[in-house]
């Protein structure tokens, strides 16, 4: 019997729809057996993948779209991977005592702890990139380090692993995301969800 870890992944308002809807289609199809038929069902799924949100109300992502979470910051659940997304948004989050706290908390709490693009503006507002290396959309690389100056910002990897997992703009979320898959259930299985979701992997990463 596979025991699943609880993967949250932040939501909020202008948050880009691809930095949490990548993750979220590498961890939902993940599967520890192979093929096709292993997709029809979570009996061999590593993860149980949700949203989370400050509050009930819908969130309206980039470009209009509308989302309602899973859960909000007073009802959700056991997080034991957290995924912070980047986006617009996240320039007036990192002024938002409510949600620094609650990453700060469940970062306390998560075995592991990763961001896509500008979601490491709020990790680094957090204090959880200190003395890290780490990386974000190329457009806000000087304001990551502006908020976390001990920070050592990585300036041309796509996935930086550091204790923390950081990655570069949006679509790099997707190359984040496959590389918790290798380190939690192997590279047989990563690989085979790559297969399935037809996605070259990316090898511009640093541990």
């Amino acid at each position: 019997m596979v025991v699943k870890k609880n993967i949250g992944i932040f939501i909020f308002d202008e948050v880009d729809v691809l930095d949490f809807s990548g993750p979220y289609e590498v961890f939902s199809r993940t599967r520890m057996n192979p093929g096709l038929e292993s997709r029809l069902s979570k009996k061999t799924a590593p993860f149980e993948v949700f949203t989370v949100s400050q509050s009930e109300k819908t969130i309206v992502a980039s470009g209009g779209l509308k989302i309602i979470a899973n859960y909000n910051f007073l009802d959700n659940p056991k997080i034991d991977i957290l995924v912070v997304p980047g986006g617009m948004g996240t320039r007036i989050l990192i002024e938002n005592k409510r949600t620094i706290e609650w990453i700060q908390n469940i970062s306390n709490l998560a075995s592991l702890v990763t961001s896509v693009c500008t979601g490491s503006l709020l990790l680094a507002k957090a204090g959880i990139l200190e003395n890290k290396k780490a990386t974000t959309h190329w457009g806000a690389l000087s304001l990551l380090k502006k908020i976390s100056s001990s920070t050592k910002i990585m300036t041309t990897e796509r996935v930086v692993k550091d204790g923390v997992i950081t990655s570069a703009g949006v679509s790099s979320g997707i190359d984040m995301a496959f590389t918790v898959v290798s380190m939690l259930c192997g590279e047989a299985v990563s690989s085979d969800t790559a297969k399935y979701i037809e996605y070259k992997r990316s090898d511009e990463i640093i541990v």
